[in-house]
């Protein structure tokens, strides 16, 4: 395993202005490094910095002030281009509201992320009925969205988020809108994730179930890291 950290923040700030002189300052001051193989969760109230943060580590966003590495490079070097291409090769995001294609079947939604990689189609279809597999899902892959759980979509959308093998995977309330039982199943798929892949997981959320199951736990208020304390 790499020393070289996957995400290192170094005093950074991201500050909104809402139209006006006023500024909001999301993030103010954060410092984080993270390892690769590391397991956080995020917690904090609304309006903490948990999606700024997220938002940053993902590549969607990029810091007001301060300085971010991805791998040891510096993501001000790096143009929406540059950028795009690491969020499609080196990150996988599971939102809490699924976010799949309604008009995809489970196959389809999972193999789109290989598209953009240039895979050929046969390749994109064995990777996509592999992951699948590994959720647990092999007998719904010619299913859409609608002809789904709310815990098998959780599922379709951890296989997506896997199919590209990525370094990070960033995690925003997976389990919101589940029960505790489909819930737990879900934080299951996740730990096996990052055991398999050696990816760094990152999850934010509210439910101190969930972020009982990291390794690292991160808390937030008014835009700066409070506490960074190791789990269990």
């Amino acid at each position: 395993m790499t020393s070289e950290p996957t995400v290192r923040l170094e005093s950074v700030r991201r500050v909104y202005h809402a139209g006006g002189p006023d500024e909001v300052r999301a993030l103010d001051g954060v410092s984080l490094t993270i390892a690769p193989g590391e397991y956080l969760s995020v917690e904090g109230p609304s309006g903490s910095g948990k999606t700024t943060l997220l938002n940053l580590l993902g590549l969607l966003d990029v810091p007001t002030e301060g300085r971010m590495l991805w791998r040891g490079t510096p993501v001000e070097r790096l143009g929406e281009r540059d950028r795009t291409r690491l969020r499609r090769t080196g990150i996988g995001f599971i939102f809490q509201r699924f976010y799949l294609l309604p008009t995809l079947t489970a196959l389809e939604n999972v193999a789109l992320p290989l598209l953009a990689g240039g895979l050929p189609a046969r390749e994109r279809e064995t990777r996509a009925r592999m992951l699948l597999a590994q959720v647990g899902l092999a007998d719904r892959e010619r299913s859409f969205p609608h002809q789904l759980s709310g815990g098998e979509e959780q599922r379709v959308a951890i296989a997506r988020a896997l199919a590209n093998g990525p370094q990070l995977l960033l995690a925003d309330e997976p389990t919101g809108e589940l029960d505790s039982t489909r819930a737990g199943q879900v934080l299951d798929l996740l730990e096996a994730a990052h055991r398999d892949t050696g990816a760094a997981v990152v999850v934010v959320t509210h439910n101190p179930t969930v972020a009982s199951r990291a390794d690292r736990h991160l808390v937030m208020r008014d835009g700066r890291v409070v506490s960074d304390t190791a789990g269990r």
